[in-house]
């Protein structure tokens, strides 16, 4: 019912006005309230249409590396393995060494040959680096190079024999001097009294010496002095070289 009726019908029934004034002014509220929502309704854009496509059959992309591309790729990174050994950079630096480009071609390539003998080299080569240890009498390096050598492959056939060559060394009863690198390549008075007191044991023992260093004309150099200590005494023994310094005297077992 609308203002004007309401009020034209409390007229003509002779009904105060202030009995409909409650509805008049809900009423003219509603009026006010729907006002913007009808005019917001008639200014409001229509949506636009939906456009539905067909596809066509799924295209399939392969991102992985051609042939060509990953063969070339395997020829590099065994390339740099290969160098790596040469340099006996086996596990280390943590990220240019040949065990960890080996294993990366082998991620790729499980099969592949070169660098699974690359890894038996790698294991072999500390098995040698481990005896040459033994024979210098550097036990702790030689068990830190057979730990490498497991973790290479913990099921190659020559780790029995290395560990029971480094026990075997151990309990040989041998002497073993390891010496000051700085010091004798000094050639100072305190190294050569050092190889006198070895030269005097040597022919105590009648032991046979292992000299190992840098380089020839230090190894000359200590044998002149331990032969001077014990004139008339042939002493018998090797020389290696190797980038440390120690004599070894072999004590026979008689």
């Amino acid at each position: 019912m609308s203002v004007c009726r309401i009020t034209t019908y409390a007229m003509m029934k002779h009904i105060p006005i202030k009995y409909f004034l409650p509805v008049i002014v809900l009423l003219l509220n509603a009026c006010e309230t729907q006002q913007p929502a009808i005019e917001g309704a008639v200014s409001a854009p229509s949506n636009p249409p939906l456009k539905i496509s067909v596809l066509s059959d799924p295209q399939v992309i392969d991102n992985s590396i051609r042939v060509p591309d990953q063969q070339r790729w395997i020829a590099d990174i065994l390339f740099e393995a290969l160098q790596a050994m040469d340099s006996d950079r086996l596990l280390t630096p943590v990220d240019n060494n040949a065990h960890i480009r080996f294993q990366r071609v082998l991620a790729y390539d499980p099969s592949n040959e070169i660098a699974l003998e690359g890894l038996q080299n790698i294991v072999e080569r500390y098995l040698k680096l481990s005896a040459e240890a033994n024979r210098r009498g550097l036990f702790e390096e030689s068990k830190v190079l057979l730990n490498n050598a497991r973790f290479v492959d913990d099921a190659h056939p020559g780790l029995a024999a290395a560990t029971e060559a480094l026990l075997a060394e151990m309990d040989s009863g041998d002497l073993f001097f390891q010496l000051d690198a700085q010091d004798f390549s000094k050639r100072s008075e305190s190294a050569e009294q050092q190889l006198i007191d070895i030269a005097l044991q040597a022919r105590q023992h009648e032991a046979f010496f292992l000299i190992t260093a840098p380089n020839d004309d230090q190894a000359r150099w200590m044998f002149s002095v331990m032969r001077n200590a014990v004139k008339g005494y042939r002493l018998r023994g090797n020389i290696e070289l190797a980038s440390r310094t120690t004599i070894r005297l072999r004590i026979s077992a008689d």
